[in-house]
């Protein structure tokens, strides 16, 4: 079964998280417990200290009563076990449990072995060493602290029980609390650091759902549904740009992708079609070509001799007339059909265009159409076959001065440098104040007999243009805007630099 990466890398990271919230739970409840514990044992040192103090005369005066009275009271308090007494051979002497008195404990219990290590006495022991954790009869844990009663020179000198001056260690007194208390409090801790625990990886998963959502999910969804629409054919997919990371630059790269691929479509769609026309127009061409001249011979010949009758020779006018249309757009049809390779070399395109406007110029003259030339002074020679570049200037200018019409306007030819796709190249840019093409005749602008000019144009005139760009290795792109005019730009690659001269 699939799994989406999306679940996988909330997973990932949710087991993540939950192992370090777990461990980081577990450090805290160990720190809090040890706490919890270290501050009930300070308690219960100072308790024994204090028992200490209250009975030391009691016990230098042997007023056994009294010091048992005392030590039934203290272990009588809230959350004390039991308080004892021992003397050196590990006999209860004092308990708060009467029936424990007189009974002898093993010097290796919990309750002797760290006074006893090793066999002897000790006569000072840290804290850590004179505390013990264990659990009672009943189960519940009981801390437990011993606290060494020392000989003192006042024990050795009295009257009622002296000790040799030589003894250290007189007995041990024998505290244990509850641990109850603790118990619970590190019970209520461990399951509100177990319901936080629970909050965190839950929230934290959560967010991660919503940033795998919104940064990686949808961008990817969006990538997806891009890819299977250009699959089945549809070149015009995009992808919205709404990420700045690495997908965003993916998605970026996609539509640049499906926008070259478009491209490239567009260009074999037309290469194709011209391809096609082109075998179909050498046909026609030749075969027409023959009796349209032969028509057009006898027409004229018959013209001359129908002076004498005005509307035969207005028949005949009609058709030397159209039979001439029809032998310039045969002649149009094999000069389509006759594209020869372009002989490209260094070209300076800038005495390309002059050549181009010395031969346009009457005509423009005579149409009322000023021509603004702005000719870049430092244009980097191209790679071009400079008859075949003029016949695309020539073609251009005639579209222009058609487009302005009767009514005059002006022509902006320019050339400059430029680049196209990250590589420096020469543009050639014609630009007038026509009326413009209409939006949804642009794309069909450059197919063969697809004419904006009614019947007086051909529609070979841009395709032939578009033929010669396309053999240079260049482009030509089409701006236009309805009664403001058009911008169509030719960009051709720069000649290679010349090496050096041997």
């Amino acid at each position: 079964m699939r799994t989406r990466i999306g679940t996988q890398v909330i997973l990932g990271a949710g087991l993540v998280t939950a192992l370090t919230i777990g461990v980081l739970a577990v450090l805290i409840l160990r720190a809090h417990e040890a706490s919890l514990v270290a501050e009930l044992e300070r308690g219960a040192d100072q308790l024994s200290e204090t028992i200490k103090s209250s009975t030391h005369y009691d016990m230098l005066e042997n007023r056994r009563d009294s010091l048992h009275r005392q030590i039934t009271n203290l272990g009588g308090q809230e959350g004390i076990e039991a308080v004892r007494v021992f003397n050196k051979e590990g006999r209860i002497v004092f308990s708060s449990d009467a029936g424990e008195i007189g009974r002898a404990v093993d010097k290796k219990a919990e309750a002797c072995y760290a006074c006893h290590a090793a066999g002897r006495a000790l006569e000072r022991l840290p804290m850590p060493a004179r505390a013990r954790v264990f659990r009672a009869g009943d189960g519940h844990r009981v801390l437990g602290i011993i606290n060494p009663i020392q000989n003192q020179p006042s024990c050795s000198t009295a009257a009622c029980h002296a000790h040799g001056p030589r003894d250290t260690v007189l007995g041990v007194l024998d505290v244990t609390v509850s641990l109850a208390s603790v118990d619970r409090a590190i019970g209520w801790g461990r399951g509100r650091m177990l319901g936080l625990a629970a909050a965190a990886i839950s929230g934290s998963s959560l967010i991660l759902w919503w940033l795998n959502r919104r940064l990686v999910l949808r961008p990817v969804e969006a990538l997806t549904e891009g890819t299977r629409r250009v699959a089945a054919g549809d070149l015009t997919t995009t992808i919205p740009l709404t990420e700045r990371h690495e997908l965003g630059e993916l998605a970026r790269a996609f539509n640049d992708m499906t926008h070259r691929l478009a491209e490239a479509q567009r260009q074999l769609t037309q290469a194709d079609k011209l391809a096609s026309v082109g075998r179909l127009a050498a046909g026609v061409a030749h075969e027409i070509n023959n009796p349209l001249t032969g028509v057009l011979t006898y027409a004229s010949f018959l013209l001359k001799r129908a002076e004498g009758s005005p509307e035969v020779k207005q028949d005949l006018e009609v058709i030397v007339r159209e039979t001439k249309r029809c032998r310039d757009i045969v002649r149009g049809l094999l000069d389509f059909a006759r594209q020869t390779p372009p002989k490209r070399q260094a070209t300076d395109l800038n005495e390309v265009v002059r050549r181009a406007v010395t031969i346009m110029m009457n005509q423009l003259a005579l149409n009322r159409v000023a021509l603004a030339l702005d000719l870049a002074a430092d244009l980097p020679e191209a790679s071009a076959d400079a008859n075949q570049i003029q016949q695309v200037v020539v073609n251009l200018l005639v579209n222009a001065a058609d487009a302005i019409g009767e009514s005059g306007g002006q022509i902006r030819l320019a050339t400059r440098a430029a680049t196209s796709d990250g590589r420096p190249c020469a543009e050639v840019v014609v630009e007038d104040t026509g009326h413009g093409i209409p939006a949804a005749d642009l794309p069909r602008l450059f197919e063969p007999f697809f004419t904006t000019k009614g019947t007086r144009g051909t529609g070979l005139g841009l395709a032939v243009t578009w033929g010669i760009v396309q053999g240079h290795s260049g482009t030509i792109d089409v701006e236009s805007q309805e009664g403001k005019g058009s911008r169509f730009t030719v960009r051709l690659p720069l000649a290679a630099p010349a090496g050096p001269a041997g």
